[in-house]
């Protein structure tokens, strides 16, 4: 069995990636996809791995969990599909000790433990700095920025530092990431990766983030278009997307504010230069899988 865990981050897709997968469920379960409800697993899981951390995995450790969380018999299911923007870590709690998600590896190496007759693989959206911090800040409890980002300077925060650790600590575990910012004109490639199944297939809401930011005349041409031109392939499908946003965009639904003590405008500039910087390093890094436009 496969069993595809997408990790967030926070303030990242906002559980959308999930339920999107949820509603095309009844289609691919007979293909042997499972697609479990949140409320089957993001708790009883992070419970159980950090249980299991502290005593060890059993035998029978797999069929508990499977139980917990699966209504399909175990024989049934291919591929398992599970989403938790909070398993590495607590919106509050992400730069404890000074470094980024400093749990992330021990909690995915018992995952592993757990699933280690199967093949486990983990999917990660990812978030320019310049605006995941300020998102993040903003609904945590914290009232000083300082005090939130323990110790980590947001000029140092490399996502491919994070990920890495997680390659050095589980060399055969794949990982695929990609950015937030470009997950308009990815879903559909980010959604159908994650079922595994083939990039031309239809499926329902693969234009769902693309919709919330072109207002609704240029979202009547654009499938107006598609309907004329059914047999363009994918990167031709993104440009034609990228053309339709230059003139049809909603500029309230692109654009954020930003309102952190001394970030002017260099600064968060810099920011998103290092990030990009930084995809460009997590593209070339073995193991690794990056979706890009």
């Amino acid at each position: 069995m496969q069993v595809i865990l997408h990790a967030g981050l926070p303030c990242t897709d906002d559980d959308r990636i999930l339920k999107c997968l949820l509603r095309n469920a009844d289609d691919w379960r007979h293909e042997g996809v499972s697609i479990p409800g949140p409320s089957k697993y993001r708790k009883f899981l992070l419970e159980a791995v950090n249980s299991l951390n502290r005593s060890g995995t059993s035998d029978d450790t797999r069929e508990i969990v499977l139980d917990a969380i699966l209504d399909d018999e175990h024989t049934q299911v291919d591929r398992l599909l599970l989403s938790s923007n909070t398993f590495f870590s607590v919106p509050k709690l992400m730069f404890s000790g000074g470094l980024a998600f400093r749990k992330a590896e021990t909690r995915l190496r018992v995952l592993q433990q757990i699933f280690e007759r199967d093949e486990v693989e983990l999917f990660l959206g990812l978030r320019d700095p310049a605006t995941f911090l300020p998102a993040v800040y903003a609904i945590t409890p914290h009232t000083d920025f300082h005090e939130f980002m323990a110790g980590v300077d947001p000029m140092h925060l490399r996502w491919s530092d994070m990920i890495r650790r997680l390659r050095d600590h589980l060399p055969d575990m794949p990982i695929t990431v990609w950015c937030n910012e470009d997950t308009p004109l990815i879903w559909g490639q980010v959604i159908r990766e994650l079922a595994g199944i083939e990039m031309t297939r239809k499926i329902t809401g693969a234009f769902d983030i693309f919709s919330q930011i072109i207002n609704p005349e240029g979202m009547k041409r654009f499938r107006a278009f598609l309907k004329e031109n059914p047999n363009i392939n994918e990167m031709q499908k993104r440009r034609v997307m990228a053309a339709f946003l230059d003139k049809y965009a909603l500029e309230d639904e692109i654009e954020e504010e930003l309102d952190l003590p001394g970030w002017d405008s260099a600064y968060v500039d810099m920011l998103t230069e290092l990030y990009d910087d930084d995809m460009y390093t997590l593209a070339s890094m073995p193991g690794v899988n990056v979706i890009s436009p």
